[in-house]
C-alpha cells in the first residue's frame, strides 16, 4: 500500500506568478524534489483537481476567509476523475493562527451522498475502515450541521506538485487554470457548465512545509523576485461569482428562537434571517419592537400629527 504523505499539520505560502516564471521555476525545484506518484504519471506532470465546497447560505466560511479570521476552517469533497470505481474524500481544512490542519478521509462515491444528509457510514464505505478515518467523518459532518452547510461551489484546476523522495516534510505545487462555478448539487462531475476563471492565466504556487522553513524556499523567492500573497481559491471564486449567486435556498423556512449562544455570526450584529425566508413580517424590525412608532423611520412629526387629527375626528375625545 502507498504510504499517506498528507500534511496533517503544515505552513503554507502562496504565491501568483506567470507562466514563463513558473517554467523556470520547475528546473530549479527539480534539483530538490520529485514530481510526486500521480504528476509522474502525466506528460505535462499536471493532473486535474476537483472540489465541491460546503458552506451556509450566509456563507459563513467565506466570510471567515474575507474577514481574515485566524482560526476557520473550510469542508470540501474532492475528487479526481468520473470513473464510479474511483473514491471522493471528504476534508476539513482549518486554520489555527497561521497552521494549516488537515483532516482527509476516502469515501466510496456511493456512500457520498448519504454523508452530506447527515448519516454515518458504514465500514464497507470507507476505503480504509480505521478510527481515524471513522472520526474524520464525524467531524465532517458536525461542522456540516453546525453551519447548516450545502454545496456551494465547484472549484477545479490542473495541479503539478513535487515531494521530497523519503519524507513529507515539503510539497510545492503549481496550480493552472483555476475555475470556480456555482452548484446547489453533489454532482461529482469533472465538467463544468459555466465557469470563471480565476488569476486568468497566471499560475499559483504553493510553497507547504511541516516543520523549518527550509532555506532553499527562501532562496527561490529570492531569485525569481515572488511576493507573498493572498490566493483563496473557494473565497475568490464566490467573489467573481458574486456573493448572492451561490445562495440557492428559496423555499420559506420557519424563524426559530435566536440565540448568541446557539448562533455562529458572519458579520457583526447581523439579523437572524435565511435567504429567502418569506414568513419575515413585511413590517421593519424596529417597528415591531417599538409599536406605534411610523413606518418611515425619522416620520415622527407626520405621525404626531396623523395622531392629533385622528383624535379630533372622534367624538368625545
Amino acid at each position: 500500500m502507498t504510504p499517506d504523505k498528507m500534511q496533517s499539520s503544515r505552513f503554507e505560502l502562496k504565491y501568483v506568478i506567470d507562466e514563463a516564471t513558473a517554467l523556470r521555476m520547475r528546473d530549479f525545484v527539480r534539483c530538490y524534489l520529485d514530481p510526486d506518484e500521480y504528476a509522474r504519471k502525466r506528460p505535462d506532470f499536471s493532473y486535474p483537481v476537483h472540489s465541491i465546497y460546503l458552506d451556509s447560505d450566509e456563507l459563513y466560511t467565506y466570510w471567515t476567509t474575507k474577514n481574515g479570521d485566524r482560526n476557520r476552517f473550510k469542508l470540501r469533497v474532492r475528487f479526481y476523475d468520473d470513473d464510479p470505481r474511483s473514491p471522493v474524500f471528504f476534508e476539513i481544512k482549518r486554520r489555527s493562527n497561521n497552521c494549516i490542519l488537515k483532516q482527509r478521509c476516502a469515501v466510496r462515491r456511493a456512500a457520498a451522498a448519504r454523508i452530506l444528509v447527515g448519516q454515518l457510514p458504514l465500514a464497507e464505505d470507507l476505503v480504509t475502515p480505521s478510527p481515524k478515518h471513522f472520526l474524520t467523518i464525524h467531524n465532517f459532518i458536525r461542522l456540516m450541521e453546525l453551519i447548516h452547510a450545502k454545496p456551494k461551489a465547484h472549484v477545479a484546476y490542473l495541479r503539478e506538485a513535487y515531494v521530497p523522495r523519503d519524507s513529507n516534510a515539503a510539497r510545492l505545487t503549481f496550480d493552472r487554470n483555476v475555475r470556480s462555478e456555482a452548484v446547489s448539487t453533489l454532482h461529482l462531475s469533472t465538467a463544468m457548465r459555466h465557469p470563471v476563471t480565476l488569476w486568468g492565466k497566471a499560475v499559483v504556487l504553493e510553497l507547504k512545509f511541516t516543520d523549518r522553513f527550509p532555506n532553499w524556499f527562501g532562496e527561490l523567492v529570492r531569485i525569481f523576485g515572488v511576493f507573498q500573497r493572498g490566493a483563496a481559491k473557494y473565497a475568490d471564486g464566490i467573489t467573481l461569482l458574486g456573493e448572492r449567486r451561490p445562495r440557492t435556498t428559496l423555499a420559506p423556512v420557519s424563524l426559530r428562537p435566536w440565540s448568541e449562544s446557539h448562533t455562529i455570526s458572519c458579520r457583526p450584529k447581523r439579523l437572524p434571517i435565511r435567504w429567502g425566508d418569506t414568513s419575515w413580517p413585511a413590517r421593519p424590525t424596529w417597528a415591531r419592537w417599538w409599536p406605534g412608532r411610523s413606518a418611515v423611520p425619522g416620520d415622527r412629526a407626520n405621525h404626531s400629527r396623523r395622531l392629533t387629527r385622528s383624535k379630533q375626528a372622534v367624538p368625545g375625545t
